[in-house]
């Protein structure tokens, strides 16, 4: 999901939706991973109000939210996010700086007997909510922020 906007972000110097979606449109495989805006379509701000729509929609879809570290850094500062945590299953990817606050942070200790081991990742989508796996994967430490401003130059 591309958000139209965070709550807990300034949206000075964040790129518009269209091309933050046309971004992710681009990395997306457009069948199990599938980019949108859906936020924009339902009228929703919070994530929590969000994934409650999907459910009703889509009840027997099981959803897995691709966040990355960052995010579950700063869960804890979201609207119902022990609700997003118990209904959505969660791959956290790893972003530099962020990886050892986010393993140490209170979301993930919070959620900690609910966590999975990397090699069972690729059943996360079949396991019941709440469940949460820490990916490995390459890392990118060039920020959004950086990449836009080169973009614009």
């Amino acid at each position: 999901m591309v958000s139209p906007g965070n709550p807990l972000k300034p949206q000075r110097g964040m790129a518009s939706l269209a091309e933050r979606l046309a971004s992710a449109r681009r990395i997306a495989d457009g069948r199990r991973v599938l980019a949108t805006a859906v936020e924009r379509q339902f009228h929703t701000t919070y994530t929590v109000d969000t994934l409650r729509q999907l459910h009703r929609r889509f009840p027997n879809t099981r959803f897995v939210w691709l966040m990355g570290a960052d995010n579950l850094v700063q869960l804890p500062r979201w609207r119902e996010w022990m609700a997003i945590a118990r209904h959505t299953r969660l791959a956290v990817m790893p972003r530099p700086t962020y990886n050892h606050r986010a393993l140490s942070g209170m979301a993930s200790q919070r959620l900690r007997s609910q966590r999975i081991l990397e090699r069972s990742a690729p059943a996360l989508a079949g396991l019941a909510a709440p469940a949460w796996v820490f990916l490995t994967a390459s890392q990118n430490s060039q920020s959004a922020t950086a990449i836009r401003a080169r973009s614009q130059e």
